[in-house]
C-alpha cells in the first residue's frame, strides 16, 4: 500500500503524551526517512480542551470526547496514553473494534486485561503494541516477543519501578532515612504526591505480570504474585546488609520451575557482585535468563517523559510499516496458556531476619531450637548489638519455604526472651530468584 501519510489520533496529553508529541515533531524527517512514509497527529483526546498548554499545541487538534479518536475513520493508529482502567478499556476495545493498530503506556491496563485486548484485536486483525508500559524507554516487550522467541525463559529478575529504587539509593549512599529520601524523590519528581502504588510494590507487580505472562507464555493474573513494598525498610538494615556483602532492592522476581511458576515483588539482600546491584537512583534493570542465551541485562531510565516517548514512538513506527507494508499483525501474546503456580507458602528463599533479645545465656540455644523444629537452617547468627539488657541479632538462613519460616517465626514471637522483631528481608544469590 503506498501512504504517503499515515495518521495517528491521541488519548491523552499528560506527561508521556506531551513527550510523545515532541519526539514525533523533533525527529520528524528521521522517522519519514525510515518508514518511507509520514506521521501526521490529527486528533488529541483530553479532559478539558481550555486547560493552558504548550504553546505548540495546535488548538484545533484537541477534543474532550475519545470517540472523536477511535471512531475516526481517517486514524489508522490510536494512542492510549490517558491512564487509568476502565475508560481506557473502552476505549482501546472501541478503536480495535473500529480496525485501529493500538499502542499503549498502560501497565494497569495491559496486566489486568491485556489478554481479553489482544483476543479482540487477533479478532479485529490488528495488534496492541505495549512496549512503554513496563521499563519505560528500555526495550523489553519486543526482545521477550521476538529477540528472545527461540529460548525457554527460565527466569527473570529486576528492579522495575524508579522510585522505590531512588529512595533506596539514598538510603544507601547517603545515610538518609526513609522518609527523607521519599520527600526528596517527590521534590524532584521521582515520586508521585501518593506515592503508594510505588511503594507498597504495585507498580512493580503490575510490570512483572506483563513481562511474566510474555516470558512464560501463561496468562499471570495480579493474584498469584505476592507483593511487599519497601516502607518497613530500616537504614540499620541496609548498613547490616553492606557488612554482609549485600545492597538492598526491590526486587521483581519470577521463575519457572518443575513445580509452576515462582512469581514475587518484594524487598530483598542481592550480592553486591551481582550486576543489579549497581543499578541506581531511578533507572531500572532486568536480568532474563533463557536456556540458549544464557544470562542477558536491560538497563537503562524506567520512566520519563522523553524515555517512555521513544517506547511509544517505536511501536507507532511498528503499527505505520505494517499499515504500510500491509503486513499481518502476528499477535503471538493470544495464545496464553494457564501454567500452575506455586503457592505462596511453598515458595523458599533465604532470609534475613533481625530482632532484639534479653542480653542472657541460651538465647542463641533457643533461636536455634525454635528454627530446628520448623526445619530452618541457619547459615549465619551474629550479635550485632548490645546494653545492659538487651543484645541485637542478626540471622540469615539456607534456603527454607516461606511456610515453614512463618512457622518458626510464630514460635519465636511466642518467646518472653525475644523484646522486638525489627525486620525480616529475603536474600537473592547470584543463580536468579
Amino acid at each position: 500500500m503506498d501512504r504517503e501519510v499515515i495518521k495517528v489520533g491521541m488519548l491523552g496529553l499528560g506527561t508521556v503524551g506531551s513527550g510523545v508529541l515532541k519526539v514525533l515533531e523533533q525527529n520528524r524527517g528521521d522517522i519519514a526517512g525510515k518508514l518511507g512514509t509520514s506521521l501526521e497527529m490529527v486528533r488529541i483526546a483530553v479532559r478539558d480542551v481550555e486547560k493552558k498548554r504548550d504553546p505548540s499545541v495546535d488548538r484545533a487538534l484537541l477534543t474532550d470526547n475519545p470517540d472523536h479518536v477511535t471512531d475516526d475513520p481517517d486514524i489508522d493508529i490510536v494512542v492510549e496514553v490517558m491512564g487509568g482502567v476502565e475508560a481506557a478499556r473502552r476505549s482501546v476495545a472501541r478503536a480495535l473494534v473500529n480496525g485501529k493498530y493500538v499502542v499503549t503506556a498502560n501497565k494497569d491496563l495491559m496486566a489486568q486485561h491485556g489478554v481479553e485486548l489482544l483476543r479482540v484485536a487477533g479478532m479485529n486483525g490488528k495488534n496492541i503494541l505495549y512496549e512503554a508500559s513496563v521499563g519505560g524507554g528500555i526495550p523489553l516487550i519486543r526482545p521477550l516477543k521476538r529477540c528472545l522467541a527461540a529460548n525457554r525463559i527460565l527466569s527473570l529478575m529486576g528492579i522495575i519501578n524508579g522510585t522505590t529504587n531512588y529512595i533506596l539509593t539514598k538510603m544507601s549512599r547517603d545515610g538518609r532515612e526513609f522518609g527523607e529520601a521519599l520527600a526528596e524523590a517527590q521534590e524532584l519528581g521521582f515520586a508521585e504526591a501518593d506515592p503508594s502504588s510505588d511503594l507498597e510494590g504495585r507498580d512493580a507487580a503490575y510490570k512483572l505480570c506483563i513481562l511474566a505472562s510474555l516470558a512464560f507464555s501463561s496468562r499471570v493474573d495480579m493474584a498469584d504474585i505476592h507483593t511487599e513494598g519497601i516502607s518497613e525498610v530500616k537504614l540499620r538494615d541496609i548498613r547490616y546488609a553492606a557488612e554482609l556483602g549485600y545492597a538492598v532492592k526491590l526486587l521483581a522476581l519470577a521463575e519457572e520451575t518443575e513445580k509452576g511458576l515462582k512469581l514475587r515483588v518484594n524487598p530483598a539482600l542481592i550480592p553486591l557482585s551481582h550486576p543489579l546491584a549497581a543499578v541506581s537512583n531511578e533507572f531500572n534493570g532486568i536480568f532474563i535468563t533463557g536456556d540458549a542465551v544464557g544470562e542477558v541485562m536491560f538497563y537503562g531510565r524506567g520512566a520519563g517523559s522523553l524515555p517512555t516517548a521513544s517506547a511509544v514512538c517505536a511501536d507507532i513506527m511498528e503499527a505505520a510499516r505494517n499499515i504500510k507494508h500491509e503486513v499481518e499483525n502476528g499477535i503471538v501474546e493470544a495464545t496464553f496458556g494457564q501454567k500452575p503456580v506455586i503457592p505462596f507458602l511453598e515458595q523458599e528463599s533465604r532470609f534475613y531476619l533481625r530482632l532484639k533479645a534479653k542480653d542472657q545465656p541460651g538465647v542463641f540455644a533457643q533461636l536455634a531450637t525454635a528454627f530446628g523444629n520448623a526445619r530452618v537452617s541457619l547459615d549465619m547468627i551474629i550479635q550485632k548489638r548490645s546494653d545492659a539488657e538487651t543484645a541485637e541479632i542478626v540471622l540469615v538462613t539456607h534456603n527454607v519455604a516461606e511456610g515453614d519460616f512463618a512457622k518458626a517465626m510464630a514460635e519465636i514471637r511466642a518467646m518472653p526472651t525475644i523484646k522486638t522483631i525489627n525486620s525480616i528481608l529475603r536474600v537473592v544469590e547470584n543463580q536468579g530468584g
